[in-house]
């Protein structure tokens, strides 16, 4: 369907190396170079388009004066992972070097996702962590970002177990669709029979619920211990990859990312993913601004 016109923004559909995009320029003549924003949509990495953020990607724009390009990844299982995360960082090292053409300034430009775009925002982040041929990100901005997938029983998953659209049974089912997996194994996923005692005692400096701040420990129960299954382990080796757990990232990487907004919400079972990486980061001295929204949902 054509662009509908807008009288504050200027709209056009591009192509960035193969991946589709949408730019977003205000119209308003602007002093000096504007900043720029990489925008990555939410959906599991099977739902949503450039077409289902853009409202909020005209609101960015507009309300903070700034060059948006939203990013039309392929979706999954069409395209197999990680094509998601790889157009993502196709369509980021693209605009960080062609900024200047859409009047945006290189060295202000934020990387910004919502869900699995958050995934994405802080998966391009650490990637770019040592590429010395381009501008460094300035800032990247996750909204209730999906960040780890060896513990599916923290504090907001239990709290939030049956929370309206995104349930935590419904999280793995989402994960293992788009992994192209088969979806029995979601029951010891849940479980945490999919994480060898290995690796659960080398990952649980970053991903414990010790971790979360009691307020929003309340009524949370540890769970019984689960019998390691390498059949299930074997399966599903992606999980473990950075790009679909950021949190598993090495201090080496994390101390280099740029300043953080994270955006979590009471009513969301990734709500403590996002607390777990606003500690990882600040314990590496990255800037973060971390917004609640206590009545909020995914």
């Amino acid at each position: 369907l054509p662009v509908l016109w807008d009288p504050q923004l200027f709209i056009k559909d591009l192509h960035f190396d193969g991946v589709p995009v949408r730019i977003y320029l205000p119209r308003e003549p602007s002093a000096g170079k504007r900043r720029g924003v990489v925008f990555f949509h939410g959906g599991c990495g099977i739902f949503g388009s450039i077409r289902s953020h853009e409202r909020i990607c005209r609101h960015i724009a507009k309300k903070s004066d700034s060059v948006v390009v939203s990013v039309g990844y392929h979706l999954a299982p069409e395209y197999k992972y990680p094509a998601q995360s790889l157009e993502c960082l196709t369509a980021a090292v693209r605009f960080l070097q062609t900024a200047d053409t859409y009047g945006a300034d290189p060295a202000r430009i934020i990387v910004c996702g919502d869900s699995v775009g958050g995934t994405y925002a802080a998966s391009v982040c650490q990637e770019l962590v040592h590429r010395t041929d381009l501008p460094k990100v300035r800032a990247q901005v996750l909204i209730s970002p999906f960040l780890q997938a060896l513990n599916f029983n923290l504090p907001s998953h239990q709290k939030n177990a049956f929370a309206a659209f995104l349930s935590r049974e419904r999280t793995v089912h989402f994960i293992l669709k788009y992994m192209n997996k088969d979806c029995s194994l979601k029951e010891p996923i849940l479980a945490g029979s999919h994480v060898p005692e290995s690796m659960n005692l080398k990952y649980r400096k970053w991903i414990n619920p010790d971790l979360i701040p009691e307020v929003f420990k309340l009524g949370y129960k540890p769970p019984l211990p689960t019998s390691f299954l390498p059949r299930v382990h074997e399966e599903v080796p992606e999980l473990f990859e950075c790009r679909v757990s950021p949190l598993l990232a090495e201090d080496a990487v994390v101390c280099h990312l740029p300043d953080t907004c994270i955006v979590t919400f009471g009513h969301d079972v990734l709500r403590d993913e996002g607390l777990l990486y606003k500690k990882r980061l600040e314990d590496n001295n990255v800037r973060v601004t971390w917004h609640h929204v206590e009545n909020g949902f995914h």
